[in-house]
């Protein structure tokens, strides 16, 4: 790859969906759409770029060459204190904002779902969490940009050596293991299936297609890939979609400042915009 077709692809895919491509990456851009240009019989790059840029091959393509260079590195539990701090302080917190004792329903967001470790993680510790509050009920929206690790997502399917991070409790209680062809793979529990709902959708481009005003948004090991403007951006948008009272929680390498003012920290990488 040249630098001029790397420099091309790489304020295509600036302009499809914010992600900022140094030079240094020219070599994973190479390696990730080389299958792509071997599927449609292209010679070159350069090739690729007018082809993705047309008016077929952004209706054909676009999609598959977003799917290719998306980073889409997920674990369950992953930063487990983020998932005692939501049910020691954010859950309890939200729930006396929106509903007292009286029940309610808590809206949760996991907007980089990647193929669906953090929703279902999400969804097993608010299971737990309102085990003792019947009267209450939440539902997990669970999005990214990449439509192959939704498909994943949905499926619900993980071999055992990816459950591995999950407690055992919870893996009794949540997990399916498979028996004969489906020996070595565990499926999430059709009851935390249905809190999630996995949806498509770019951060930053668009309408995000909902009005919903999340109690809880997890957008952790994202805004590393954007450059400052597009992450201002970014966390505008999330702002206007978090309730007021709503608790935001980002990765541990990330940070804010300087980035929205909108939101208050209140404990390492969780933030909350303030109450009415």
């Amino acid at each position: 790859m040249s630098r001029r077709e790397f420099e091309d692809l790489a304020q295509l895919v600036r302009e499809t969906c914010g992600i900022k491509l140094t030079q240094e990456k020219t070599t994973m851009l190479t390696s990730r759409l080389s299958k792509r240009l071997r599927l449609l019989g292209l010679a070159s790059y350069a090739h690729y770029y007018e082809y993705v840029t047309s008016e077929a091959g952004r209706e054909a393509e676009l999609g598959h060459m977003i799917d290719a260079v998306t980073t889409n590195k997920t674990d369950f539990f992953r930063e487990p204190s983020h998932f005692e701090f939501l049910t020691r302080t954010a859950l309890p917190n939200v729930m006396s904002l929106i509903g007292g004792t009286g029940g309610g329903h808590l809206q949760l967001w996991s907007a980089a779902c990647s193929t669906g470790e953090e929703p279902y993680t999400m969804a097993m510790v608010v299971s737990e969490f309102l085990q003792t509050r019947r009267s209450w009920r939440a539902s997990i929206l669970a999005t990214d940009i990449n439509r192959e690790v939704l498909v994943y997502g949905t499926q619900a399917v993980y071999p055992e050596h990816l459950v591995a991070p999950i407690p055992a409790e919870y893996r009794l209680r949540y997990l399916m293991r498979g028996r004969g062809a489906r020996q070595g793979e565990c499926r999430i529990v059709p009851e935390l299936r249905n809190l999630v709902t996995f949806r498509r959708l770019n951060l930053v481009g668009g309408d995000y297609g909902f009005n919903t005003q999340m109690h809880v948004v997890f957008c952790r090991n994202v805004i590393i890939y954007f450059d400052r403007d597009t992450q201002r951006e970014l966390f505008a948008r999330i702002y206007r979609h978090t309730a007021p009272g709503g608790y935001l929680f980002i990765g541990h390498s990330e940070s804010l400042t300087g980035v929205s003012d909108d939101f208050e920290r209140v404990a390492p990488t969780v933030y909350r915009r303030p109450p009415v």
